[in-house]
Parts: C-alpha cells; sequence; structure tokens
C-alpha cells in the first residue's frame, strides 16, 4: 500500500507538470510566433518476478511504479499571418526560420519585430538579436546601414525628347518672322547634385530659310535657366518631316564647384509634321543626394533600402534556416530556438525551401484554445484519480493501524 501511494504521487507530480505545459500554452495565446507543446507521459515499471523453473519461464510479472512527465513535443503548426504597421516586422509562410545572431552565437525565430538601432544594424526589438543575410557562399553576413543611410548625387548625363515640330502661321506684319517653341521646368542635375531647372527653347528663323535647301528646316535650340542664364545651345536640322541623322544630339556642360558635368540632349525622336507643336522629355537621368525613406523585404526576400531620391539599393536576401527535424530544437523563450546541439542547417532565401518571407506581417501563435481545454481536462482527471488513489491507499493503512491497536 505503500507502493501505491507512491504511484499516486507519481501521479500527481506527472499531471502537474502537464498542467503547467497547458497553463503556459494558454498563457502565450497572443504571443507572436509562440509554437505549443503536448505534454507526453509514460510510465514506469521496476523489478521482474520469475514463476516456475528459473529465469527462462515464460511466467513473468512486471510491477509498476508510476507515470512520469516524459517530454513536451513542439508543435509547429503554421500560425496565422497577419498584417502589422512595422515595416520590418516579418514572418514566414512556411516550414524555415529566421536565423538571427546574438553574443551566445546563432539563434532562430519564426518571426520578429526589428529596428534600426543608432549604429545602423537591424536588430529584433525584444531580445536585441541581429537580422542576418545571405553571403556568396552560403554564411550568414550581419546587416548594417552604417553605409547605405544616404544615396550620392549623380549628374545628368542624358535628356530624350520626343514630339513634334512645326512652324507657325505667318505673323503679321511687323511681327518678328520666327517660329519658337518652349519647354519648361526641364530638370536636372549637375555633379555636387544640385538640382537645375531649365527651359529648353527651339526657335526657327524664316528668313535664313532662303539660304538652305528647300526641304531643309533649321531649328536652335537654347538650354537655359529660369532667370536667364544660357546652360549650352546648338542646332538640329530636319530633312522634309525627318531629323536629319547627325544633327539630331547636342552636348553641353554644365559647371558646378564639383566639377564640370556633360549632358547629352537626344532629339533624335522628334518630327517635323504639320498638325502642332508637342515636344516633351521622356527620359532624364541624374538625380540628387537622398536620404533613407523605407526599408522592407520585396518578392525574392531581398532587404532594398528606398531613398528619397526615388532610388534604391539591395542589401542581401535575408538569410532562413530550414531543418530537417524542427522537433530537436530546444525553446528558449522570446521567440527563440536554440539549435547548437544540432547539424548545421541549410540557410537559403525565401522561396527556396524554407517558405516565403514576408514583410510588415508577423506569425501570430498557434495555441488552439478547444484543443488546450480538452487537455486541460483530461489532466485534470488524471490528477483527481491519482489523489483518489492516495487517499483510498492512505484510508486502507489506517485501517491496518486500527486493527493492530484492536488486538492488542
Amino acid at each position: 500500500m505503500l507502493d501505491s501511494i507512491y504511484i499516486g504521487m507519481s501521479g500527481l507530480t506527472a499531471h502537474s507538470k502537464g498542467l503547467q505545459t497547458i497553463s503556459n500554452n494558454v498563457a502565450n495565446l497572443n504571443t507572436p510566433g509562440f509554437k505549443t507543446t503536448t505534454p507526453r507521459f509514460s510510465d514506469l515499471y521496476y523489478g521482474q518476478r520469475f514463476f516456475g523453473e528459473g529465469p527462462d519461464s515464460a511466467r513473468i510479472t512486471s510491477a509498476g511504479s508510476g507515470v512520469e512527465y516524459s517530454y513536451s513535443s513542439l508543435n509547429f503548426k503554421q500560425g496565422e499571418i497577419r498584417k502589422s504597421d512595422g515595416q520590418l516586422d516579418l514572418g514566414i509562410e512556411g516550414p524555415g526560420f529566421l536565423a538571427l545572431l546574438g553574443e551566445q552565437g546563432v539563434r532562430y525565430a519564426r518571426t520578429g519585430q526589428f529596428v534600426i538601432k543608432d549604429d545602423g544594424t537591424i536588430r529584433e526589438k525584444n531580445n536585441d538579436l541581429q537580422l542576418t543575410t545571405l553571403a556568396a557562399d552560403g554564411s550568414l553576413v550581419p546587416v548594417s546601414l552604417d553605409k547605405q543611410r544616404v544615396s550620392p548625387p549623380k549628374a545628368t548625363s542624358s535628356i530624350k525628347f520626343n514630339g513634334n515640330l512645326i512652324m507657325a502661321a505667318a505673323p503679321a506684319a511687323g511681327a518678328p518672322n520666327t517660329d519658337v517653341y518652349s519647354i519648361p521646368n526641364v530638370e536636372l542635375y549637375d555633379a555636387a547634385g544640385t538640382k537645375i531647372v531649365a527651359t529648353v527653347k527651339f526657335t526657327r528663323d524664316r528668313n535664313a530659310a532662303s539660304t538652305l535647301p528647300s526641304n531643309m528646316t533649321l531649328w536652335q535650340v537654347k538650354l537655359e535657366t529660369k532667370d536667364g542664364q544660357s546652360l549650352g545651345q546648338g542646332q538640329i536640322r530636319f530633312i522634309s518631316s525627318i531629323i536629319e541623322s547627325g544633327a539630331d544630339q547636342l552636348e553641353i556642360t554644365i559647371k558646378s564647384g564639383a566639377g564640370d558635368s556633360k549632358v547629352k540632349l537626344d532629339f533624335s525622336s522628334l518630327s517635323q509634321y504639320s498638325n502642332s507643336s508637342d515636344v516633351r522629355v521622356t527620359k532624364a537621368d541624374g538625380y540628387g543626394m537622398g536620404t533613407m525613406a523605407s526599408l522592407n523585404v520585396n518578392d525574392t526576400g531581398a532587404l532594398v533600402v528606398n531613398y528619397s531620391n526615388g532610388q534604391t539599393t539591395e542589401l542581401g536576401t535575408v538569410a532562413m534556416a530550414n531543418f530537417s527535424d524542427p522537433q530537436r530544437l530546444i525553446q528558449l523563450g522570446d521567440g527563440l530556438f536554440d539549435a547548437s546541439q544540432l547539424p548545421p542547417p541549410n540557410y537559403v532565401g525565401s522561396k527556396q525551401g524554407a517558405g516565403e518571407l514576408a514583410s510588415g506581417v508577423t506569425e501570430a501563435s498557434n495555441v488552439d484554445l478547444s484543443t488546450e481545454f480538452g487537455r486541460l481536462i483530461l489532466i485534470q482527471r488524471g490528477f483527481q484519480a491519482s489523489s483518489q488513489v492516495i487517499s483510498t491507499a492512505n484510508e486502507m493503512i489506517m485501517q491496518l493501524f486500527q486493527m493492530k491497536s484492536g488486538q492488542g
């Protein structure tokens, strides 16, 4: 009967640990990336008694000694992917893990809310571990924005025009015998990144037409600032309605304190028909200095910095770990897992076997309350039954004491 008490106590101990597991699951209902654990119990046996003529006898009995809380198995069922406000909130749709670096080595997480620190590193807000990207050899590289906070300027080197130029109607008596067409607010940048708002002015002198072949038209082109300061000039020629090859481009030099820069004005797509003048800029390169405007993950899983000048740069592909047996991971808290006891995992990018990475989302806990409450009822019944065994064994022992006292 004393053995029965010890067995009952093992049931109380095991089920109280099971209750602790269920309580932890329920308490983390709203913890991002939390993975539930399922309590597992195992039976205990000790000793063997042999009946018959020796140990080879088939009549063998084992004495049970109770139950123990064996282990908790991790449940890596996908949690709900939820939209969030942080542009660096990352979540994974699939089996992979984010690889994060800290003082104790690599740790792994299913989701995270990352922020940019003053030193340019990108770290998880709660555990301060650093986000990593993939190197060319597949190793982990900690992400740093220290040298990517500013986008350097680029001087304008080419401006391409498109459209049509025509002669206007004959001017009134005494008016200048010229055709003029202007394109205002043409933006370009010098070598220092300073924006220059210019006007491109097309002028045709009709009086000069008499010195040209009948099918040729000559236009003077001038690039000037808003206050009328000339930046450069030249001429283009048309043969009938087609612009003449070799006379369809101009090159001007923009001077600045950071050095001179050459700009090519490309008019090769212009035409000359008798409808209306509608010349416009279709393409211009160059931009001023830009500051970091946003940081996010694109469709391929790469970190992309967006600058205020419209430029972008990639910091690398966010590293994701793929484990063949994630059940062997050790849960550490703060949504982290330890794999130091396992062989190194295979590090890949998004959509390469470890799932799809997305920004602006987090993965919710995978706690299922109906399942947890069902397990809670079973554990409660097991605890009550073990308690009843102890009470019954205690009553029987008391009866023995009373019998002995009566005999005395």
